[in-house]
């Protein structure tokens, strides 16, 4: 039986979808639409998987479907830390929490720094009815990761990378970000670009990557000693990375690409430390759009990162997954986009330090 077309015409904007429209769509009576909605018995699996397609293309609502379950969100140490020193996964959380009030769903957050821990998680998953499914937040070590093969729930990861596309995940654009923060350095005149990283995450890797593109798309070499790696996101520790490069070789760079905006804020210290100015010796940039960084002398140009819209889709898809539809894993990586202030430049030149002296 095929579905007809559901409401609403091209160029004007369609009315809201009601279960009245899914059941006429698919020649089915009301009661089948519901049960078939609500995962009830009774129903046919061709007939259940018509309905449940012609819902998710009319971009109907089920809130019956996960109204009063539970997600839990299993938290990493990075992630816990993070939420601590910064606010990236507090907006991340925000973004959770405001679409889980929306679902009816409820949140419960559950701290992992090992193994172990993981494997409790999932064992209340697995045991609880309630919970529909769960969320990993900043998790992308492959060791942690082996144990949800096979899981008989929804799993995705919020700012995570799984490279072998066993788990949907929900990240930044992290490498064309980067690239596209990258280029606006090049477009300004700059050619020597150290890229200040705290290695050891795939997130963070996509982003030395885009790094990495641009230079070569531009022609310019990518040198290893532009790669100045850090600890930790700490600002200090960035500040006295930058500030023993100069001491030891000179200001053999103009501009500074940070992995993120704390490290960003090191950069101008060090740089600014050893008694030169940021931007007029040395562009600085990051990635993440804090709020602080507006507030920065100089404010930071950096790549605003949709934090809160990563835990909003995450759940989303989360939700998909319980919709009964045969669904492959997906990675669904959210556009960000570049904002300039005051800590970006033209590059100077020698002549421009000689006749400004």
């Amino acid at each position: 039986m095929a579905a007809k077309p559901l409401p609403g015409k091209r160029g004007k904007k369609s009315r809201r979808v009601r279960l009245v429209d899914i059941a006429a769509t698919c020649g089915v009576s009301l009661s089948t639409a519901s049960r078939a909605l609500a995962g009830e018995k009774g129903v046919r699996p061709e007939i259940r998987q018509q309905i449940l397609e012609a819902a998710k293309v009319g971009n109907y609502v089920i809130p019956t479907a996960v109204a009063g379950q539970k997600v839990i969100l299993a938290a990493s140490s990075a992630a816990m830390i993070d939420y601590v020193r910064n606010q990236f996964t507090l907006y991340v959380l925000e973004g959770l929490k405001e679409r889980a009030l929306a679902l009816g769903l409820e949140i419960v957050t559950r701290p992992i720094a090992d193994r172990n821990e993981e494997l409790a998680v999932l064992r209340e998953a697995r045991e609880d009815p309630e919970v529909a499914g769960v969320l990993f937040l900043t998790v992308d070590d492959e060791d942690m990761l082996a144990a949800t093969r096979g899981f008989d729930k929804p799993i995705v990861l919020l700012n995570g990378d799984d490279p072998f596309m066993r788990l949907s995940s929900v990240t930044p654009c992290n490498r064309s970000s980067a690239r596209l923060a990258a280029d606006h350095l090049i477009d300004l005149g700059h050619q020597r670009i150290l890229f200040l990283m705290r290695p050891g995450r795939r997130t963070i890797e996509r982003r030395y990557e885009g790094w990495q593109d641009a230079l070569r798309h531009s022609g310019l070499s990518v040198d290893e000693d532009l790669i100045v790696s850090v600890e930790d996101w700490l600002p200090e520790l960035a500040a006295q990375a930058i500030a023993s490069r100069i001491s030891a070789r000179g200001l053999d760079f103009t501009a500074v690409l940070a992995a993120g905006d704390s490290l960003a804020v090191g950069a101008m210290m060090g740089v600014q430390q050893k008694g030169f100015s940021v931007p007029g010796d040395v562009s600085v940039m990051g990635m993440d759009d804090l709020p602080q960084a507006a507030f920065l002398n100089p404010p930071l140009t950096t790549m605003h990162i949709p934090m809160r819209e990563i835990g909003s889709v995450a759940l989303d898809l989360l939700r998909d997954n319980l919709s009964s539809l045969p669904m492959p894993p997906r990675r669904v990586e959210l556009a960000c986009h570049l904002v300039e202030r005051s800590s970006t430049g033209p590059r100077r030149t020698q002549v421009d330090r000689i006749s400004q002296a």
